[in-house]
């Protein structure tokens, strides 16, 4: 009968545990945004939900296309009524810590070098992709 204790004690243990570390895994967010100056308002709906999210979502950016411009140090800021500008969500951003990456390609094509970039962006590394987070991810793209 001990034994048959010992052993219910094991497997419950062992639920336990791992059902502590599955609820430790952060569930991530992967923002794909490909607009800028084009349709401010598709630019900055993903900026706005990645600040949202980012206190307890894990949050990777990567911008690609006519998004690129937007990163750039001499980019002209972009507004939108209802939304906080391209730039204070991009800062925000970066404070809390969330990756955007810009895609080395897109940059060429619009006239830009990777150290044309604000500081804290960083060109595109396929790796992070796929594992800035260890949870379940959902990717949205604008």
């Amino acid at each position: 009968m001990n034994h048959i204790k010992t052993y219910l004690f094991f497997i419950l243990s062992f639920f336990l545990i791992a059902s502590t570390i599955q609820a430790q895994e952060k569930e991530g967010i992967f923002l794909h945004i490909t607009t800028s100056y084009d349709n401010p308002h598709r630019l900055l709906m993903p900026l706005k939900m990645a600040t949202l999210m980012v206190p307890d979502k894990s949050v990777l950016i990567y911008m690609d296309i006519e998004a690129v411009k937007i990163l750039v140090k001499d980019s002209k800021d972009i507004t939108h009524p209802e939304f906080e500008s391209a730039h204070t969500y991009i800062k925000k951003l970066l404070e809390f810590g969330v990756e955007i990456y810009a895609c080395p390609a897109c940059l060429k094509v619009a006239g830009y070098k990777p150290e044309d970039l604000l500081e804290g962006i960083k060109t595109a590394n396929k790796e992070r992709f796929f594992n800035f987070t260890k949870g379940r991810v959902i990717s949205l793209s604008y």
